[in-house]
């Protein structure tokens, strides 16, 4: 076991993040397009779930008709560098009376070395009105979710123009509103593919910046992220309670690397970590991913407009209310699609985390090992206290072997993680060395 005393190297305040290429992928996002895929879904009066699929100018069929089209003509232009697939299903339930046709609109633009290793960007095409269940009422749904899908579009125009060793996968999902059944058949898909997932980005009305109070807020974005695995088996969080993991999540870790990565465009939004799985009450199309053990985090504006989502289109005390376009933010939501591409394009350019153990009772050093991983020539390795709400300490890197004893460190005082390096160097976020911190469903 190779050792250290520590310190071996001065601290740093930074989570591990890529490099940053010559060309930045991020610069290509245009906000006239994301404007243009926005007017082109309102234009279809309602995308609910339970309304027409046949149509060919108004519905949910069309528009998801419309939003694969898009994806074929990005596909012909990368050379057929992505796959379409339509995951479909049948569903039912409370918010879906009557067995209702659910179709997924997916994109996969596969990796040069690693293909089976995945990174999700997805956001949901389904609108509504005041009533949930009403299937024929207009509801425009820029921002809830046209700003999503949106989004997803855009980062496969200018991602399916370079090559990444990591696959990447746009996502258009259905049947939101109606109970996250989309999210859900995308879970199941990407199991049944045999992906390993490395992260999900949800965006979920990301496309404005002014609340109904008239709050402003387009400095920031929120990610949400849950804390405690949602797959944690009752052992699992016994271990958890007694020697920490409660925040130490692989969702929460992507959730800080984000924050880091975002820190680096002066132009662009400061992350704002809510330590949360969605917002109070309410839900999110990175739930079922995140049931399943995949780690997932949700992009939503800093501040929501509740006169302007879920609203059927009127006018009430001089008030007017409606997911409409005018209530956009465009810049906004420009902003928002860099960090998704910057983010994505670091995910899959970066080897995954490695899986981190820490052995440390009744000792004066601390014993790490982790796993190898397949891209990483080396790996860091942090350390935070155990009331940090980030990974501020960098004690070493550079780290070519997969175990270290730091010496005159005690365990109990800190909390410790790895991320791995590739040869570019992209970095991926921290793997913490808790229980349940491996990046993974629990049990494999």
């Amino acid at each position: 076991m190779q050792r250290i005393l520590f310190p071996i190297i001065a601290l740093s305040l930074a989570l591990p993040v890529s490099a940053q290429t010559v060309s930045d992928p991020a610069q290509g996002v245009s906000e006239a397009r994301l404007r243009a895929d926005i007017e082109r879904l309102v234009a279809f009066g309602t995308r609910h779930t339970l309304s027409s699929q046949t149509d060919p100018r108004r519905g949910i069929g069309a528009a998801r008709r419309w939003a694969e089209a898009e994806l074929r003509k990005t596909a012909k232009a990368c050379g057929n560098c992505l796959e379409i697939a339509l995951p479909e299903t049948t569903i039912s339930g409370e918010r879906v009376p009557v067995p209702t046709r659910l179709v997924d609109v997916v994109a996969i633009q596969r990796g040069t070395e690693r293909p089976n290793e995945v990174v999700i960007v997805q956001g949901h095409i389904d609108s509504r009105g005041s009533d949930v269940m009403n299937a024929t009422v207009d509801a425009p749904g820029a921002n809830d979710d046209g700003s999503g899908t949106a989004l997803v579009l855009e980062a496969a125009r200018v991602l399916s123009q370079r090559k990444y060793p990591a696959t990447i996968v746009y996502a258009v999902l259905s049947g939101e509103e109606q109970g996250l059944y989309g999210g859900k058949l995308l879970a199941d898909y990407a199991k049944a593919q045999g992906w390993t997932v490395k992260a999900v980005f949800n965006n979920d009305i990301v496309g404005g910046s002014t609340g109904s109070d008239g709050v402003k807020d387009d400095a920031h974005v929120r990610v949400l992220s849950e804390g405690l695995r949602a797959d944690s088996t009752e052992p699992l969080r016994a271990q958890m309670r007694r020697f920490g993991g409660e925040n130490d999540s692989p969702s929460r870790n992507i959730a800080r690397w984000l924050e880091s990565l975002a820190a680096q465009d002066p132009g662009g939004l400061a992350v704002r970590q809510i330590w949360r799985a969605d917002r109070m009450g309410r839900g999110g199309d990175q739930l079922p991913f995140s049931d399943k053990g995949y780690p997932a985090v949700r992009f939503s504006v800093a501040i929501e407009d509740y006169e302007h989502q879920h609203q059927d289109l009127r006018s009430e005390g001089g008030v007017k209310f409606g997911d409409t376009i005018d209530e956009m933010d465009f810049p906004y939501l420009a902003k928002v699609t860099r960090l998704n591409v910057r983010g994505l394009a670091a995910l899959a350019s970066a080897p995954m985390p490695p899986v981190v153990t820490a052995k440390a009772a009744v000792s004066t050093w601390t014993d790490l090992e982790w796993t190898a991983v397949p891209g990483a020539v080396s790996y860091t390795v942090w350390r935070r206290r155990t009331d940090a709400p980030g990974w501020t300490e960098k004690v070493a890197e550079g780290v070519t072997a997969t175990t270290l004893r730091l010496e005159h460190v005690r365990g109990d005082d800190w909390f410790f993680g790895v991320s791995a390096k590739a040869a570019g160097g992209a970095e991926g976020p921290v793997s913490s060395a808790v229980p349940g911190g491996g990046f993974g469903p629990i049990g494999g």
